[in-house]
């Protein structure tokens, strides 16, 4: 099972997927904890994400989508997961279908 939860920030997304999370026994995904977890474990996207962060740049839409992509074809992410917050644009929304056709 695949979910997307969409909505603007304080819309309670993050509250309703951990609630989805322990009913559904599939887990929730955010590009932050995605982002934050790349860069602890120095993986080659983390380095490239940290370098834009600390430049205070955005992150583009191509490398957030190749964040999610690389995060969920782990065997962990095989029978599903939650989505809180992504996709956030047009782009990210067109590339994410792509990449799951």
């Amino acid at each position: 099972m695949r979910l997307i939860l969409f909505g603007p920030p304080g819309a309670g997304k993050g509250t309703q997927a951990k609630i989805l999370e322990e009913s559904l026994k599939i887990p929730q995904l955010s590009t932050g904890d995605m982002f934050r977890n790349a860069i602890k474990n120095q993986t080659p996207l983390g380095i490239k994400v940290k370098s834009i962060l600390d430049s205070g740049k955005l992150v583009s839409d191509d490398v957030v989508v190749e964040m999610v992509q690389e995060t969920i074809s782990k065997d962990e992410f095989k029978k599903g997961y939650i989505l809180d917050g992504f996709p956030r644009t047009v782009a990210q929304a067109e590339a994410f279908d792509k990449l799951l056709a």
